[in-house]
């Protein structure tokens, strides 16, 4: 009997890195897994494969969460397929840099429309039937980045930011429900990154980590899974910084 046994679990952003991570340790602890990728079905389908081979089912789904009617048609086939959605982790993101003197309004509504925007169209989508269930996991991801600022990531920040404030009122709102909502800020970590532009040409390394290493998808993962088994029961509306302590963030 794992620890999420029978659960049905819906992770954005889970063809790759973190995502995947955390699609293969809740599998390992007996949940279903509901995949989601943007656009590349190649990496949906072999996270799914992956996932069935722990003995659970996983349905691949592509979709843009920044795309409302995309994101009600993967949860509406979640539905036809498992029947409810217990845990939602909202790990889709993109992290473009940009001088903020520079920004256009595109650039601003792109990264809100995945980061904040997405966030809010898979909640409210699922949020009403873990209303009626009594039960609900909802976890966010933001970044270390966004708690301690940095150059040309003024529109990263803002939108990782607003998520922390949309989970803090909804853990509060739906605490009588049974329904879990917290936040996982995960420091440098050590994944393949698909638009190194994106990172002012210094990929993210083990610079100023008292711990000396980048962290591993793994132990996101793990930090992911345990706020949404019952051992993390007594925990909501919190932000939990994974991040080799590297700086504290109140």
């Amino acid at each position: 009997m794992g620890k999420l046994d029978g659960r049905v679990a819906l992770i954005t952003g889970s063809g790759r890195n973190i995502g995947r991570a955390t699609a293969l340790m809740m599998a390992a602890e007996g949940a279903n897994i509901v995949v989601n990728a943007r656009s590349n079905r190649d990496e949906a389908e072999a996270t799914a494969a992956a996932v069935e081979e722990l003995g659970v089912k996983a349905l691949p789904v592509l979709a843009d969460v920044s795309q409302k009617d995309q994101v009600d048609a993967m949860i509406d086939a979640a539905m036809s397929t498992f029947g409810r959605i217990d845990i939602l982790v909202n790990n889709a993101a993109i992290r473009p840099h940009k001088p903020f003197t520079e920004l256009t309004l595109e650039d601003w509504e792109y990264v809100r429309g995945v980061v904040l925007d997405g966030s809010f169209y898979t909640t409210h989508g699922v949020i009403q039937q873990m209303v009626d269930n009594n039960f609900g996991r909802i976890v966010f991801l933001t970044g270390d980045g966004a708690f301690r600022g940095g150059p040309q990531r003024a529109h990263v920040s803002a939108a990782k930011m607003g998520m922390v404030g949309m989970a803090r009122s909804l853990a509060s709102e739906f605490a009588g429900n049974n329904i879990r909502v917290n936040v996982v800020s995960p420091g440098s970590i050590d994944t393949s990154r698909a638009n190194p532009e994106w990172y002012a040409g210094r990929v993210p390394d083990s610079s100023g980590i008292p711990l000396q290493r980048q962290g591993k998808p793994e132990e996101i993962a793990s930090t992911v899974t345990f706020l949404c088994t019952d051992d993390g029961g007594f925990i909501t509306g919190q932000t939990i910084h994974v991040n080799g302590g590297q700086g504290y963030f109140g």
